[in-house]
């Protein structure tokens, strides 16, 4: 039988008391840390505090907050109540995070900074109230009291099938909607992904990435407590690399934007490096390529301790394997990590599916797929190659959206995706969005997102954006990798990339080269470039860092005309 959220954590911490549930380094390398034990009792006071402050089950709140233990304790503090938790994401404007606090009807938003609080305050009816600080629910919890039987007696009246909490999705078309997730979902998880991937009671979680999003929230946080695994918090981005140092995590969950990040700082450093270093990581580099796609590789173990031990032990020595999510994860990027022993287990899921329920396994991954669905899930794909999904871990439907929840959920159960998909044996490909498919105004169907996936294999391409509906061919929005093209063309911050011709003539080459794979009538025949990477702040990326193609296109309208002819 399913148990709830409270009931999973509350196992945990009797199971693991004595062990660390949380890690966190101060600015002077100091770590605080958590133990389970203690992790129990920092949440039965969150919980007294909700309770105090009149919060009852069934009850929404927000939290709104930048990541940090106390986002994950208030959470299973008003788990253990059956209060309905609602996240936000930090970088939302006020508008869209006003948006969902009406819409889900919350009662409380606690948020952490003023300028978090500023951007509900205008909601009516919700009382805003910092997560931390002074007048704070984490000052409030330090001294509030609620009675241990009462308690207990609460955490088992919850029922599975109860709604733990109603995530938005990111929304790249329209308004947001609230997926209803029942408890049964994640304790589904723990059990699901512990059988197939081989976790350890040692491994540390390195937590970056949004609580608030799916993704992390479920494999970062509720995931890990449900398995007895530490979870290592860094301090925000700019932190990560000490991080990594002082908290020498095992796991990582990230996305490839990410990764393609990270690997280009090592580039970059490699590039400043005498010529002889330089040889000898190209050399590293070339052997763990061929010994990761399984061709031979004689002088791996030589290459290894000179040039990978070296990108290994930048990531604190002990680190085990990535899992990556949210978008799809490039080849050469897999086979980037892959060469230096660094694996990345690409996984599949939605806000709908409690985040992944397709994941490669740790023993036999094939990183161009997005793995095998698991136990406990059901998938098919549709006549048009829609994937469907149906089974534990998908939603109870979407908040006050009945004719969005019938579109979405059939009536056999099958969950509609939007995702289009191949089988290869048992591994999932994923191939586009259905949504996303550009018809041409000759008639042909283009998928842009593997045409996209191509050209940001280019060093020198940051962000690529196809489109062509309506279209006599496929154009593209580029963003130049401003750094690695200024160093290969040894031109100047005083130079607008974007205006240079030599820029130009650059990626031209690396689209002709794309071209030259792909069918004639999916060819890149014009593009422009972009003066600026692509944000979130701006509009133009969902909070999962996904393109919104629609908004691109019409902030850029005025370039696709011009690119155009018109």
């Amino acid at each position: 039988m399913a148990s709830s959220l409270p009931q999973v954590l509350r196992q945990s911490c009797l199971k693991y008391a004595d062990k660390d549930a949380m890690i966190m380094a101060d600015r002077d390398g100091t770590i605080r840390r958590t133990t389970y034990k203690e992790l129990w009792m920092i949440v039965r006071g969150y919980a007294a505090a909700l309770s105090q402050l009149g919060l009852k089950r069934g009850d929404r709140i927000c939290i709104l907050s930048e990541n940090c233990p106390e986002w994950t304790q208030a959470d299973f503090g008003a788990q253990t109540l059956g209060i309905i938790v609602v996240p936000i994401y930090p970088t939302l404007p006020a508008d869209q995070a006003q948006y969902i606090a009406r819409d889900c009807g919350a009662r409380f938003a606690f948020c952490n900074g003023e300028k978090q609080v500023a951007k509900l305050e205008a909601v009516e009816a919700l009382v805003v109230m910092p997560l931390l600080g002074s007048g704070s629910l984490y000052e409030l919890a330090q001294d509030a009291r609620i009675e241990d039987d009462a308690w207990n007696k609460g955490i088992d009246a919850i029922d599975p099938e109860d709604v733990a909490t109603i995530i938005y999705t990111s929304g790249t078309t329209g308004l947001p909607k609230g997926a209803m997730l029942p408890h049964r979902c994640f304790d589904w998880i723990v059990k699901a992904v512990a059988n197939v991937i081989p976790f350890r009671e040692s491994d540390v979680f390195l937590s970056f990435l949004p609580i608030s999003h799916v993704y992390e929230r479920v494999n970062g946080q509720f995931l890990p407590i449900g398995l007895g695994i530490t979870i290592a918090y860094v301090r925000n981005m700019a932190s990560v690399s000490s991080d990594f140092q002082t908290l020498r995590p095992t796991v990582m969950l990230t996305v490839p934007r990410f990764l393609e990040s990270m690997q280009d700082r090592i580039l970059d450093g490699v590039r400043k490096q005498p010529p002889m270093r330089r040889r000898i990581f190209a050399w590293g580099l070339e052997q763990g390529r061929r010994k990761f796609t399984g061709r031979p590789a004689p002088f791996f173990p030589l290459t290894d301790k000179l040039v990978g031990s070296k990108i290994r032990e930048r990531l604190g020595g002990r680190f085990r394997f990535f899992v990556s999510g949210g978008a799809a994860l490039p080849a050469h990027v897999a086979e980037f990590y892959g060469a230096f022993g660094l694996i990345i287990l690409q996984g599949y899921g939605l806000t709908e599916t409690s985040s992944g329920c397709v994941v490669n396994t740790y023993d036999a991954p094939k990183y161009w797929t997005v793995g095998k669905v698991l136990p406990g899930m059901e998938c098919r794909l549709a006549d048009d190659g829609e994937i469907l999904l149906r089974g534990q871990a998908v939603m109870l439907g979407y908040h006050n959206l009945p004719e969005e929840t019938a579109e979405a959920l059939d009536s056999e159960g099958w969950f509609h995706s939007g995702d289009i998909g191949v089988w290869e044996g048992d591994y999932l490909k994923i191939t586009d969005r259905k949504k996303d498919i550009l018809v041409l105004g000759n008639g042909k169907n283009v998928a842009p997102q593997p045409i996209e996936t191509k050209l940001k294999v280019s060093p020198y391409i940051e962000e690529a954006v196809v489109l062509g509906d309506g279209m006599e061919y496929c154009i593209a929005l580029v963003v130049p990798n401003a750094t690695a093209i200024r160093a290969h063309l040894h031109i100047g911050e005083e130079i607008s990339l974007s205006e240079s011709s030599q820029v130009r003539a650059l990626l031209k080459a690396e689209i002709d080269k794309v071209n030259k794979t792909l069918a004639n009538f999916e060819y890149v025949k014009k593009f422009a470039l972009l003066p600026r990477s692509l944000s979130i702040d701006e509009g133009e990326l969902t909070p999962s860092m996904k393109v919104k193609r629609k908004v691109v296109k019409e902030k850029y309208a005025n370039l696709v005309a011009e690119i155009r002819g018109e």
